[in-house]
């Protein structure tokens, strides 16, 4: 059976715990957000895409669930689906597990924007990149 893709893997280190030896929550959105741009490769955004046609993208929405603690020496990974691509939206779910015990750690869901960074303004993805997400969605839908 076919697995999400990794769009990251990593580890917890001490100075990422708080007072109650766990990872922070600051440090559970930094390697969501590594993620997230390993996740935007996959379908054409990269950062030769974004530099060389003044594209970027911004963050609408995120929503988070916490399902275990992560301790320093854990090493994490996160798996990423597609959720939904429109002309200028994407929504996608980022799966982060302990390396180790495989368990779930974490959940989060993003809604974000393609933009004009110039205009400052939503621009539509272009043709291939759209053509290339839609796919992944559709590969994305078949796993469970």
């Amino acid at each position: 059976m076919a697995e999400l893709p990794i769009t990251y893997r990593g580890a917890v280190y001490p100075w990422h715990c708080d007072h109650m030896d766990h990872m922070n929550v600051a440090h559970y959105v930094a390697k969501f957000d590594e993620a997230t741009w390993n996740f935007f490769v996959l379908f054409g955004l990269t950062p030769a895409y974004f530099r060389d046609e003044k594209r970027g993208m911004a963050a609408l929405q995120q929503t988070l669930v916490y399902k275990r603690e992560l301790l320093a020496g854990d090493t994490v990974f996160v798996r990423t689906r597609m959720v939904e691509i429109k002309d200028k939206i994407v929504r996608f779910e980022h799966l982060m597990c302990n390396g180790e015990t495989r368990e779930m750690a974490a959940t989060t869901e993003l809604t974000a924007t393609h933009m004009d960074i110039v205009a400052r303004r939503a621009y539509p993805f272009p043709p291939e990149t759209l053509a290339r997400a839609r796919a992944l969605l559709e590969a994305h839908r078949e796993i469970e």
